[in-house]
């Protein structure tokens, strides 16, 4: 391997795709040690100083940046050396850059002291090699696990916090921004997709992206003419004991993370919601049935296979299954061992189902354990598993 630090673009010129691939991730890991190390550092200066009051000021001249920047780091670097030093240590090994690091310090600040130090506990050990969306979920799951009470409150009172805003752009352009409950956007998102899906033909030369933009204008303002009809269909785990009111924990909603049981029975109440048994493993949490009972049933299997999966499969990806196309991992076309069962469908989005016919990838399904191995061109091997609806007891 080359010594990092004395490479020079020359060097890189000259390198393999291998040794592109292993140069990039070693840098990867360099730049993580690097910023624990600045974290260290900004916590020592804050504690030379006493007053932290202006060091924001000073970090934010010698490292040319503004002073909210610096004043983000300053709070970064006090959680981290105090509440989440597990976190911080994953840093020091090149597991977690500080970006991500971050995202967990945001989603634990509303916790006491403790309670932060127990999620750090719980996360501790099972970062390294995850993206940083995936760090934050686990970090939310952890909170909503060790603070289950408090997370439902929080949960209440950001309901109260639903807004609209307008924000100007340039060159004739404006963003609508909505703040709205996790369910209600979900299920404006999934709506306004099927619409823009249903309208993206051959003739059509809008992007997706384009369309539903256009979709969502034609509805707000009311005009409905020409748009086809779709049921919205937004997916909600309820636990039998919360669907009861027994507990309040280990509800979900599909690609957003835990809701307090209070808001996922208030869902199941509405007259229009459709409910669906599914059966789950124990001790794993792994969906082993759907019940076929339901309103306008799709095909089971297919049904099936979006349940289990919940996301695009391939690693990093988190769009959701319902979203995503039903691949047959070998191809139906090749007789027997292409057939359509569930051992042999996984979930893939549309632009890693291109990517699995590309030369040089290698997409392996094994149909008895749901494990999905991924290998690049440069033979480094990727694996996920389906995350269970229902969470195995860790303890």
């Amino acid at each position: 391997m080359y010594d990092l630090f004395s490479l020079c673009g020359d060097d890189i010129a000259r390198m393999s795709d291998h040794a592109a691939v292993e140069t990039m991730t070693v840098a990867r890991g360099a730049v993580c040690r690097a910023e624990a190390v600045q974290v260290h550092a900004i916590a020592r200066l804050c504690k030379v100083r006493g007053d932290t009051r202006w060091v924001a000021d000073e970090i934010a001249l010698e490292l040319s940046i503004s002073r909210q920047a610096a004043a983000g780091l300053v709070d970064a670097a006090e959680v981290l050396t105090t509440r989440l030093p597990k976190l911080l240590a994953a840093m020091e090994h090149g597991e977690v850059d500080l970006r991500t690091a971050c995202k967990v310090c945001d989603v634990t600040a509303t916790l006491a002291d403790e309670q932060a130090r127990a999620v750090d506990d719980r996360i501790a050990g099972r970062l390294a090699g995850k993206d940083s969306e995936k760090i934050r979920r686990m970090a939310r799951d952890a909170v909503c696990a060790i603070d289950p009470d408090g997370y439902a409150e929080r949960a209440k009172k950001r309901r109260k916090d639903r807004r609209v805003e307008l924000i100007h752009a340039e060159e004739g352009m404006a963003s609508l921004w909505v703040y709205l409950p996790a369910e209600i956007a979900s299920a404006i998102y999934a709506k306004v997709d099927g619409i823009a899906r249903k309208l993206k033909t051959k003739d059509e030369d809008r992007t997706l992206d384009q369309l539903r933009a256009d979709v969502l204008a034609d509805l707000a303002l009311g005009k409905h003419e020409g748009l086809p009809g779709v049921l919205a269909q937004v997916y909600v785990h309820v636990p039998i004991d919360a669907a009861l009111g027994i507990t309040n924990t280990g509800c979900e909603l599909e690609g957003h993370g835990p809701i307090p049981g209070e808001i996922a029975r208030q869902i199941m109440a509405d007259p229009n919601s459709v409910w669906r048994k599914v059966t789950c493993d124990p001790v794993s949490g792994a969906v082993l049935d759907v019940g076929r009972t339901r309103y306008k049933p799709p095909a089971a299997l297919d049904e099936f296979v979006r349940v289990r999966d919940r996301t695009c499969r391939a690693p990093g990806c988190r769009r959701p299954a319902q979203r995503s196309d039903i691949d047959h991992h070998r191809d139906y076309r090749r007789g027997k061992n292409g057939h359509t069962a569930k051992t042999n469908l996984t979930c893939l989005c549309r632009v890693h189902h291109r990517l699995k016919d590309v030369a040089g990838w290698d997409f392996r399904f094994d149909g008895a354990t749901g494990e999905l191995k991924v290998t690049t061109p440069t033979g480094r091997c990727h694996t996920t598993q389906p995350e269970p609806i229902l969470k195995p007891d860790v303890r």
